[in-house]
């Protein structure tokens, strides 16, 4: 049986196992490992396993780590390999995000059954996605539409697409490019109009805290700028206690030694957003997160945050 020098855990999707895949292949060539040592194991997660009911309603973010972290707590694995926007802000006590892979495009990728983008749907047609932030934007923007929930990896969305479920469906433009599929998205969401959530387009790599060996081998792939990014965007997005209930975005952007950051938040009708901007040393990322959240707070005052409840 082979014996693997690094056990990698990740969820069973396409896009999930191209991840695993891209730190497997970065730390063989950052470290001069064979492939061999390094092995991916491959867990189903409560998340994968109930697809009839929004995320919300059975748990939230965590449902797609919890076997993989109870691995990862159980040294079955050495580290775990996720998309940053699933991620909770509160890890499991002894489990930290160590490494982030080089940020991919940020954008929202619009599908449309008949081509074409959010502004060419007809009144009336159908979009189904499983983000509230996704859903609370394209009813800001047309308010016209049907939005329904919409759960799935990406194959599955993309069948009942062509199927006729729904006239149009959105995905991370990161996630298709992993994939190589690029192509089928029929337009892109501008950043200003469909702001991102916070952590799309990055690939993390989490382990056990008092695990050095993991964190040094995974400080060698590591991007920086992207870390300072991330902990920006998770900052802002962990002090408004951000969930699977709360339509939040916010993306987090470096300019030489600078960040600049711009977030929102919307109830999930779409009615009512608000917008907040942040700049500062990039050293500062996580405060700069931390303020832009108080101030939006601040700003929509506490009869906001009603409908999130």
């Amino acid at each position: 049986m082979q014996t693997h020098q690094l056990r990698i855990g990740t969820r069973g999707s396409a896009l999930a196992l191209a991840q695993a895949h891209e730190v497997r292949d970065r730390l063989v060539a950052a470290h001069g490992l064979s492939e061999d040592a390094v092995g991916i194991e491959v867990f189903s997660t409560t998340g994968d396993r109930i697809t009839d009911r929004p995320l919300a309603d059975i748990g939230g973010k965590g449902l797609f780590t919890k076997e993989i972290e109870d691995a990862l707590k159980e040294k079955r694995i050495d580290m775990a390999v996720h998309s940053t926007k699933d991620m909770p802000t509160q890890l499991p006590d002894g489990l930290e995000i160590v490494a982030y892979l080089e940020r991919e495009d940020v954008r929202d990728a619009f599908i449309g059954r008949d081509g074409g983008g959010l502004d060419d749907l007809p009144a009336d047609a159908l979009v189904g996605t499983a983000s509230l932030r996704r859903q609370a934007l394209v009813r800001r923007l047309r308010p016209d539409l049907r939005v329904e929930s919409y759960r799935g990896n990406v194959q599955t969305r993309l069948r009942k697409l062509g199927e006729g479920v729904v006239d149009a469906t959105l995905l991370a433009y990161a996630g298709l490019r992993r994939l190589d599929m690029a192509h089928v998205a029929t337009a892109l969401l501008p950043l200003d109009r469909f702001p991102p959530a916070p952590g799309q387009g990055a690939i993390c790599v989490e382990t056990r805290g008092d695990d050095e060996r993991a964190r040094q081998l995974l400080a060698e792939i590591s991007h920086a700028e992207t870390v300072s990014a991330l902990s920006c965007e998770r900052a802002f997005l962990g002090k408004l206690d951000g969930s699977c209930r709360t339509p939040i975005a916010g993306y987090a952007r470096l300019d030489g030694e600078k960040l600049f950051f711009h977030g929102m938040i919307l109830t999930p009708d779409g009615m009512e957003a608000h917008e907040v901007s942040g700049e500062g040393s990039a050293e500062d990322a996580a405060a700069i997160g931390e303020r832009a959240a108080a101030d939006v707070r601040d700003r929509a005052g506490t009869r906001f945050f009603d409908s999130w409840s």
